[in-house]
């Protein structure tokens, strides 16, 4: 892979589009991710018209089909006009968005979407589809949220709960390593994790903080140890609201890299309210990096 020394494959960039502003944002943005990335542009539309196909007209059917064609010519020129070395392939599904999206992903790819999208039943909109995407996804996925572009900023920051995030971690290195930025590892200590134990808590605030800084630190130096022109930044900060913490320091980032958890006592695929929160409301892009077994009932 081009770009780095260490960590995780970095592969294909998948964006899906609907013919909304966030969409075409989130193209862009993948875009670039993919230039620096020296890997293939994927751009999907899914137009879903083979459920449709049972009560739309043929006319109808039709003009989804060309229009979503036309959208792909589109978004692609756009794309080449601000990367004309990117390698940009298209693909029209006339099925729904989240399989044809995680389909040409592989096992490799990272899909991207933008933070809504137009609603209907080609949305690619976050709390719906876009949320159904996010949960259900076995690869690297990002939304792509509105952030101000005059901003100073320059790191990656990646939000860590505990050792099992060290996959992940690894992930933002090579995030920051590609964007030659800074890495910043956070970890939010939540006092109501432990409510019933607060109270015998409290006079050993101070230790139970550096321990966690402890372990952060631990995990630190291993990624130094595998990027060692990285500039590795470690915090740790007690809150009762981890996703708050976290939203708040993502206005310093050019993106936000969680570990992507299933919410306990859920059945089906469904998200952590840490993370279904900060894909609402971080103030950059948020990247999700799927975590594989040892979630240990985690509602991150």
């Amino acid at each position: 892979m081009e770009g780095t020394t260490a960590g995780p494959e970095l592969g294909t960039v998948i964006v899906g589009v609907d013919g909304s502003e966030p969409a075409r944002e989130a193209a862009l943005w993948a875009a670039d991710e993919a230039a620096r990335r020296g890997r293939t542009l994927h751009i999907v539309h899914a137009a879903d018209t083979d459920t449709r196909a049972a009560y739309a007209s043929v006319e109808t059917i039709e003009r989804a089909r060309a229009a979503g064609r036309e959208l792909l010519r589109d978004t692609a020129a756009a794309v080449n006009g601000l990367h004309p070395d990117l390698h940009v392939t298209t693909e029209f599904s006339r099925g729904a968005p989240v399989p044809a999206l995680h389909g040409a992903a592989g096992i490799h790819g990272t899909v991207v979407v933008g933070s809504r999208g137009l609603g209907g039943f080609t949305a690619l909109m976050l709390g719906s589809v876009g949320l159904t995407a996010a949960a259900s996804a076995t690869t690297a996925f990002v939304v792509v949220r509105g952030s101000d572009p005059e901003a100073e900023r320059g790191s990656v920051l990646v939000g860590v709960r505990d050792e099992h995030d060290l996959d992940c971690v690894r992930y933002a290195a090579c995030e920051a390593e590609l964007r030659k930025a800074s890495l910043r590892l956070l970890h939010v200590w939540n006092l109501l994790q432990s409510v019933g134990n607060v109270v015998s808590m409290l006079d050993d605030v101070e230790e139970i903080s550096g321990q966690h800084a402890q372990r952060l630190s631990v995990m630190a130096d291993l990624i130094r140890e595998e990027f060692p022109d990285l500039t590795v930044r470690v915090d740790v900060e007690k809150s009762y609201s981890v996703a708050g913490v976290l939203a708040e320091a993502s206005q310093h980032a050019d993106l936000l890299v969680v570990g992507g958890r299933r919410s306990p006592g859920y059945i089906g695929r469904s998200l952590g309210r840490v993370t279904h929160s900060l894909l609402h409301h971080a103030r950059c892009p948020v990247l999700l990096v799927p975590r594989h077994g040892n979630d240990h009932g985690s509602a991150s």
